[in-house]
């Protein structure tokens, strides 16, 4: 089998590599993480964050493009997963010039959030819509929920009988959400008895951590966020999958995001949703109550991290934790390789 990849995203590198593994026989090319062979370009070529960051990746975008519409036209299958800004127009492009090649999106657009105009274009682009989130169904036409990645991808679980002393904490994964949280949770831990750990992405490994991070001495260092999540009572966390990895692993957290004025201002102008942690939407199209606290912009204060980690209701947690789990279902891998084949 010849399948073509776009995984432009840390996170689809993580989503990519059970299905690399399921894959019994395959030639891989395309766009993504250099350790599964030798990619057209790297995924870190193209992690940007904001509506600003985005402009210099542009012209490197349409050349992009331009070489996966060659490549294309050797392969049996093209997956495309995640980001809708680059992988649309691809999509369009490769349909445009070969019309039968088959188009699996994999971790569709987030249309429920913002941009539900995309609906048309990826039902007219892509053959195969695989959905990820149960509710996504309400906004796609052709969509098919074939699961989450993140219950095959998350093996320990945390033991909610046990205590670790050893607090977790997670500022994201791009140097800009990075050096907004990083002052504020440092401040915190200090205030904080337990031993205090630092979760950092795997492929920041070998970089200067100081020069992205600053002075972190308070800290122990993981690469490991699975297995610091499971032994850890508590939490900060950077809004994103991380989030609701914490919430299946059964880690009580809260999440705390702080994005330049500018974008924010833009976002929340945009998105129409209750919350923009993925538990919470997942439990607040469900019509059940939220999993755990959001702390925003300008309540991203010591004093408010502090609070809701002193008064976390952790048995309220579990049980929503549950809850969403059991939304969930199921993993996504067993469901999205006979439709790649």
């Amino acid at each position: 089998m010849n399948l073509l990849v776009s995984a432009l995203e840390p996170s689809a590198n993580l989503h990519l590599e059970p299905i690399l593994n399921k894959l019994e026989t395959f030639t891989l090319s395309g766009i993504f993480d250099q350790k599964f062979g030798t990619p057209l370009y790297q995924s870190s070529e193209f992690s940007v964050m904001g509506f600003l960051d985005i402009l210099p990746k542009i012209f490197k975008a349409k050349e992009a493009i331009a070489e996966m519409v060659f490549l294309a036209k050797e392969v049996d299958t093209i997956l495309l997963i995640d980001s809708p800004a680059f992988n649309l127009p691809l999509a369009k492009a490769i349909k445009k010039r070969y019309p039968e090649k088959k188009i699996v999106y994999y971790i569709l657009p987030k249309v429920w959030a913002w941009k539900k105009g995309r609906v048309k274009q990826v039902e007219a682009y892509c053959d195969v819509l695989a959905s990820i989130f149960p509710f996504e169904e309400q906004f796609y036409n052709k969509s098919i929920y074939i699961g989450n990645p993140l219950l095959d991808e998350i093996i320990a679980f945390k033991d909610p009988q046990k205590t670790y002393h050893q607090i977790a904490f997670l500022p994201g994964s791009r140097k800009s959400e990075i050096k907004k949280l990083m002052p504020i949770f440092k401040e915190t831990a200090q205030q904080i008895e337990s031993k205090k750990v630092l979760v950092i992405p795997k492929f920041l490994q070998g970089e200067d951590l100081t020069k992205i991070y600053g002075d972190i001495d308070d800290f122990d260092i993981s690469y490991d966020m699975q297995s610091t999540l499971t032994q850890s009572d508590f939490a900060f966390i950077c809004s994103g999958t991380a989030t609701l990895e914490a919430t299946i692993i059964g880690t009580p957290f809260v999440l705390a995001y702080k994005a330049k004025k500018l974008d924010y201002f833009i976002a929340s102008r945009l998105v129409k949703l209750s919350h923009v942690g993925l538990a919470n939407i997942i439990m607040d199209f469900a019509g059940k109550q939220s999993v755990h606290q959001e702390l925003l912009q300008e309540d991203v204060t010591v004093k408010n991290l502090l609070n809701a980690y002193e008064t976390f209701d952790t048995e309220k947690f579990y049980k929503k934790a549950k809850d969403v789990k059991n939304i969930l279902q199921h993993g996504a891998v067993d469901h999205i390789i006979p439709r790649l084949i």
